[in-house]
Order: C-alpha cells, then sequence, then structure tokens
C-alpha cells in the first residue's frame, strides 16, 4: 500500500503542472518547494513499500540478463548526464531524462520478477510514458536544439556516466542485491 501511495504522490506532485496548470501557476516559487516536498515524501513512501512488500514471484528472475541491464544503465546515465550537460543526444532525443527513466523502468523489469518489482518499475515507467504525453500534448512540436557539443564534453558525459553508474552501484550492493552479478 506504500509503495502505491508513494507513485500517487510523486505521479501526481508532477504533473500537477500539466494537470492544473492554473493551481500551479498561483502556487509560483512556493509551487516548486511544494512539488520538491511531495516529490520526496513520494520516493520514501516507494523505497519503504517496495523493501516491506512480500516477495511474491510473478516471473523467474534471470542472472542472463544482468549484463543487459547493466548495459541499459549505462545509456540511462549518459542519459541524465547528457540532458544536464547539453551534448548531442539531446538534439537527438526529446526527452532524454524520461527516455532514461523508462530504460532503467525496463532494465530493472528485466532482472526481478516479484509483485513489488511489477509495481515500482511498473509504476514508473507508466509514470514517463505519461509525461512524455502530458509534454507533447502541450507543447506537440519539437524544435530541434542545435547542439554543437565538443568531443570532449561528449566524453565527458559518458565517463561521467560510467562513474555515476560505479558509484550508484556501489551504494545498490550495500542496501540491496549486488548489480554487477
Amino acid at each position: 500500500m506504500l509503495l502505491v501511495a508513494g507513485l500517487i504522490l510523486w505521479s501526481g506532485s508532477h504533473w500537477w503542472k500539466r494537470l492544473a496548470p492554473a493551481s500551479r501557476a498561483r502556487m509560483g516559487d512556493a509551487g516548486k518547494g511544494l512539488v520538491a516536498v511531495l516529490s520526496l515524501a513520494g520516493i520514501v513512501l516507494m523505497v519503504l513499500g517496495y523493501r516491506w512488500a512480500p516477495a511474491d514471484q510473478i516471473w523467474p528472475q534471470s542472472g542472463g540478463m544482468v549484463h543487459l541491464n547493466n548495459l541499459l544503465m549505462v545509456l540511462v546515465f549518459y542519459l541524465f548526464a547528457a540532458s544536464g550537460m547539453k551534448t548531442r543526444a539531446t538534439a537527438i532525443v526529446r526527452h532524454p531524462q524520461l527516455w532514461g527513466v523508462r530504460l532503467w523502468a525496463i532494465a530493472h523489469l528485466l532482472v526481478n520478477g516479484t509483485l513489488a518489482d511489477l509495481i515500482l518499475f511498473g509504476g514508473l515507467l507508466v509514470w514517463a510514458q505519461m509525461s512524455v504525453a502530458l509534454i507533447n500534448r502541450a507543447a506537440p512540436y519539437w524544435d530541434k536544439p542545435r547542439i554543437t557539443a565538443s568531443t570532449g564534453k561528449e566524453i565527458g558525459a559518458l565517463v561521467g556516466a560510467v562513474i555515476a553508474m560505479g558509484a550508484v552501484g556501489w551504494i545498490h550492493g550495500l542496501v540491496g542485491p549486488w548489480p554487477f552479478g
């Protein structure tokens, strides 16, 4: 139940601007703080709900998918780095961070098969997909940015992604299963 409540809180706080723009606009800068607090509360509820959920297996885990999961996770971290650094990838991919969330969710569904995994990762996959749909509905035409990032910036984004993945993977191993096989 906490897991679902966390997903609802996370989704609602992020969709507020898209679903009720006048209400969100009236809040001004205070609305940003409220979204941040609600998002953090959603994360806490998702983490606690996931950790306390029973391990009801829906499909078998596949150790052979760990390598594909990790490859997708490098791409996830790269998409987040590319978004922040405005690399050439941001001229190709309209919503790099939301693509990252979708790939993150899919990667985790490949290696985890419990009901809690389906609710958490499937729920965040649906959230990211719906977020793209809401953004695209509000702004259907995308003017691709003209990015001329240097090769060094591209390499920096990739190196940063690998380092971030290593750090997050290490922390993941401290609080949960070791992600590197």
